[in-house]
C-alpha cells in the first residue's frame, strides 16, 4: 500500500505541472487584464507599461509561470489588482465554499444512494419508474432555473428562508443552496447506484450468498453495497472539485461570496492573479480526491491489492 501511494504522489507531479502550465497559458490570452484596470478609457501607454512591470507581466508568459509556480511553493498565490492578497481572499473563499460542498456531498451520499439501493431492488416496479423519471427531470432543467425557483418560492413566497445567504454562511443557511448545488450530481449519483445494484444482484456471489442463508440485510449491506459502490464512489469523489468549482451560479444565485464568486469577478475583471491562484488550488483538490478515492477501492472491495 505504501509503495502504491508513493507511485500516485509522485505521479500526481507532472499531471499538476501539466494542467497549472494549461490553465495559466490559457488565462493569459484571454486578453490584456491591464485594459480592465483603466475603466471605460484605455490606459495611456506610461501608466500601462508600469503596470505590467508592476506585476510582472512585461516579461515572457514561460518567465511568469516558472516566477509563479516558485512563489506557489513558497504559499505566495501573487497578488490581486486591487492590492489585496490572493492567500487572503482564499481564506474568505474557500472555508465558505468547502461549507457548501460539504452540504451538497451529504445530499449526494444520504439521498442519491438511497434511493439507488431501493430502485436498484425494485427495478421495473412503480416506485422505480418515478425515481427514473424524478432524476431525468432534475439532469434537464439547468440549475440557475432550479435555484431561482427554490429562492422564489422558499424565499420569497413562503418566507421559509433568507432569498441571500448572510456573510457569515452557516450551515443552517447552506441546505437550500446545497441541495441546489448538488440536485444534478444527485440524480446522476441515483442512477448510477441504481444501475450497479440492479448488475451486482445476479452475480454469483449475491446467489451463494442467499444460498448460505445470510439474512437479507446482511446480503444487501455487506456484499451487495459494498462492491456497488465503487463506481458511485468514483464519481463522488471526482465531483468535490466539479461541485466546488463549479458552485459559480448557485453562489451567484444565493449571493455567496465563495470560490465560484471569487473566480466569476476574476474572470469578469480580467484578474489573472485571482482566476490562475484559485484554479490552482482546485487542480490540488481533484488531484488529493481521485487518491482517496483510489484508497477506497481497497476497502469496498477486498479483492482490490496495492502491492
Amino acid at each position: 500500500m505504501g509503495r502504491y501511494v508513493v507511485r500516485r504522489l509522485l505521479q500526481m507531479i507532472p499531471v499538476f505541472i501539466g494542467a497549472t502550465l494549461l490553465i495559466f497559458l490559457m488565462v493569459n490570452v484571454m486578453g490584456d487584464p491591464i485594459a480592465g484596470l483603466c475603466g471605460e478609457r484605455q490606459c495611456d501607454p506610461a501608466t500601462a507599461a508600469q503596470l505590467k512591470k508592476e506585476f510582472g507581466l512585461d516579461k515572457p508568459v514561460w518567465q511568469q509561470y516558472l516566477t509563479y509556480m516558485g512563489n506557489v511553493f513558497t504559499g505566495d498565490f501573487g497578488t490581486a489588482f486591487n492590492g489585496q492578497k490572493v492567500t487572503e481572499l482564499m481564506s474568505t473563499a474557500f472555508p465558505v465554499t468547502i461549507r457548501l460542498t460539504i452540504v451538497a456531498i451529504i445530499f449526494e451520499i444520504v439521498i442519491g444512494i438511497t434511493l439507488g439501493v431501493i430502485t436498484g431492488l425494485k427495478r421495473g416496479r412503480p416506485v422505480d419508474t418515478s425515481v427514473l423519471l424524478l432524476t431525468l427531470v432534475v439532469i434537464s432543467v439547468p440549475t440557475f432555473v432550479t435555484g431561482l425557483l427554490l429562492q422564489l418560492l422558499l424565499g420569497v413566497e413562503w418566507g421559509w428562508i433568507k432569498p441571500s445567504v448572510s456573510p457569515d454562511a452557516n450551515f443552517g443557511e447552506l441546505i437550500v443552496p446545497g441541495l441546489v448545488l448538488a440536485s444534478v450530481s444527485l440524480a446522476y449519483v441515483t442512477r448510477l447506484t441504481r444501475t450497479s445494484i440492479a448488475e451486482n444482484r445476479r452475480s454469483d456471489y449475491i446467489r451463494t450468498a442467499i444460498a448460505k442463508g445470510l439474512p437479507r440485510r446482511r446480503v444487501i449491506v455487506r456484499h451487495l453495497l459494498r462492491n456497488s459502490l465503487i463506481p458511485v464512489i468514483t464519481f463522488i469523489g471526482t465531483d468535490i472539485g466539479a461541485l466546488m468549482g463549479g458552485a459559480i451560479v448557485t453562489e451567484r444565485i444565493f449571493n455567496i461570496h465563495g470560490v465560484g464568486f471569487q473566480l466569476y469577478q476574476g474572470i469578469l475583471r480580467q484578474n489573472t492573479q485571482t482566476v490562475v491562484g484559485f484554479v490552482t488550488v482546485l487542480v490540488l483538490v481533484f488531484l488529493v480526491a481521485n487518491l482517496l478515492v483510489d484508497l477506497l477501492y481497497a476497502v469496498l472491495d477486498p479483492r482490490i491489492r496495492y502491492a
